[in-house]
C-alpha cells in the first residue's frame, strides 16, 4: 500500500508538472498582443500605455523636470542572449540617466526587429530600449531608431555573439546628438504593461546595414507591440 501511495503521489506531481509546462505565455503569434489581456489585466485596461504614434506637430514643448542626462559611457564585460523576446544584453557595469536629479542606473537593452513606436505613422527599421530603474524601483526607457545605411559596428558585436559574453560600451548605442528627443509617461511594451515608465525617444536616427537589419529578422521581425492610444496623455519635446 505504501508504495502504491509513492507512486500516485509521483505521478501526480509528473502531471502537475505537465500541465504547467503547458500553459499558455505571451508572445507575438498565437498568445500575441490582441490576447495580452489575459495575462495582464493592465495590458488590456491600462490608459497609459505604450508604444505610441508621435505626430509631429501635436508635440509641445518638454517641461524642464523632464530634462534628461545621460552618462551611459561605460567599458564593461556584458552577456548577450536570446530571451525567447528578443536580442538582450545586460551590462555588468552600469550606465546611467537623470531625471530632475534622480538617477536610474541602465539594468539591459535589447532591440525589436520593426521599430514599436512611429513618428508620423513612419515605423523604422529596427528599435533598440535601454532600461534603466532608479531607486525606489520605478523605470525609464531610453529608445533609439534605426534605418538602413551605414554599418553598425557595436550590432556585428551583439549579433556575432549571441549567447556569449562581449566587451561593450553602451554609449555605443545611442546617436551622436542626444540633446533633442520626445518625451511621454507610459508602460513597458510587453506584459505586464507595467505604467509608470517614463519614455525619452531620440529623434536623431541611427543607422543598420541591410545585412544587420536581415540578421536580427532571422531572430525575430514581428516583436513588436502595435501603437497604443494616448488617451489624453502629451508628448514633449526637447
Amino acid at each position: 500500500m505504501k508504495k502504491l501511495l509513492i507512486g500516485m503521489t509521483v505521478a501526480a506531481l509528473i502531471s502537475m508538472t505537465a500541465v504547467a509546462s503547458d500553459k499558455a505565455h505571451w508572445d507575438y503569434d498565437k498568445h500575441g498582443p490582441a490576447h495580452w489581456g489575459d495575462f495582464s489585466k493592465t495590458c488590456k485596461i491600462g490608459k497609459a500605455q505604450s508604444p505610441i504614434n508621435i505626430v509631429t506637430s501635436s508635440k509641445i514643448s518638454l517641461k524642464a523636470k523632464y530634462a534628461l542626462l545621460l552618462d551611459e559611457s561605460r567599458s564593461t564585460t556584458a552577456k548577450v542572449y536570446d530571451n525567447g523576446h528578443g536580442i538582450k544584453v545586460e551590462p555588468a557595469a552600469s550606465g546611467k540617466i537623470a531625471i530632475d536629479g534622480v538617477e536610474y542606473k541602465l539594468l539591459q537593452f535589447h532591440f525589436h526587429g520593426r521599430s514599436e513606436n512611429t513618428i508620423d505613422g513612419h515605423q523604422f527599421a529596427l528599435e533598440a530600449h535601454m532600461v534603466h530603474q532608479n531607486k525606489e524601483g520605478q523605470y525609464a526607457v531610453v529608445g533609439i531608431m534605426f534605418e538602413e545605411g551605414k554599418n553598425n559596428p557595436l550590432l556585428d558585436n551583439i549579433l556575432g555573439n549571441v549567447g556569449e559574453n562581449i566587451r561593450v560600451n553602451p554609449n555605443d548605442l545611442l546617436p551622436n546628438h542626444t540633446h533633442s528627443y520626445y518625451h511621454w509617461e507610459g508602460s513597458f511594451t510587453t506584459p505586464p504593461c507595467t505604467e509608470g515608465v517614463e519614455w525619452f525617444l531620440m529623434k536623431e536616427v541611427v543607422t543598420a546595414s541591410k545585412e544587420q537589419i536581415a540578421e536580427f529578422r532571422k531572430y525575430y521581425e514581428n516583436n513588436f507591440r502595435p501603437v497604443q492610444p494616448l488617451n489624453g496623455r502629451t508628448i514633449g519635446s526637447y
